[in-house]
């Protein structure tokens, strides 16, 4: 599963270019992004349109709700299932969307403590997770707009901490997934793969980031010899 991620200012400026969408005057880091809040997130509203920035909330809430708090906000979507959950086919077939992200964080439990994990490029450049988005409407009129993150099996760098992670989306591959007319089981299911092992990297990190008020540099401080985990001892698949 994805629940935080971090996305640097010089990361998403880079998203921002690798779609050709114009990008804004001022970009701010996050450092510590957690269910609930707006995040940046791009779609292509028609195949002759461009793609275009929409900030969404990350915790999708579907359609036919029939409140926000009558539903729990669905954070991820299964890569196995959208086809058959209410709560994503629709959005699978005509919402879908681009979360651009630095790196993913997940935690390792070990005994009582859990210890984080960063996963980013081993070139720390931005890369883009698979994702949904909903627009819920409320009989007053009031419109929210949310998302989810969809996630596969995990590669053998992600396994040893967690057995999900998110859909992370090559350069074709954003192309193919913004496409409006893109066909569900040509074009989008063989999508949802687990990226490749030397995708990734993985480091542990300070508690610090634990913490989900925490939103800054220190979320990204490396494990200290007193918190530093066992190493996970990554399949090589065999």
């Amino acid at each position: 599963m994805c629940t935080r991620f971090v996305l640097l200012k010089d990361q998403l400026q880079a998203a921002y270019v690798a779609l050709g969408v114009d990008t804004p005057a001022e970009l701010v880091s996050r450092y510590n992004i957690a269910p609930s809040t707006a995040l940046t997130a791009f779609r292509r509203p028609s195949r002759t349109a461009a793609p275009e920035r929409a900030t969404l909330r990350w915790g999708l809430v579907p359609s036919w709700a029939k409140s926000i708090d009558a539903s729990a906000p669905l954070v991820n979507a299964r890569s196995e299932t959208l086809t058959e959950k209410p709560s994503f086919r629709d959005a699978f077939r005509h919402r879908r969307c681009l979360v651009p992200a630095g790196g993913f964080y997940e935690w390792a439990i070990h005994g009582r403590a859990r210890k984080p994990w960063l996963f980013q490029r081993p070139d720390a450049a931005v890369f883009f997770f698979a994702g949904l988005w909903e627009r819920w409407c409320s009989p007053t009129g009031e419109v929210l707009e949310s998302c989810a993150i969809i996630t596969t099996t995990p590669n053998a760098v992600t396994r040893p901490i967690h057995d999900r992670m998110p859909v992370l989306l090559t350069p074709d591959a954003t192309r193919i997934w913004l496409d409006p007319e893109a066909q569900v089981e040509r074009d989008l299911i063989p999508l949802l793969q687990p990226a490749p092992d030397a995708a990734l990297t993985a480091t542990a990190l300070s508690t610090h980031v634990s913490n989900v008020r925490h939103d800054d540099p220190a979320c990204l401080m490396p494990a200290g010899p007193e918190e530093e985990p066992p190493a996970p001892q990554l399949s090589l698949g065999f």
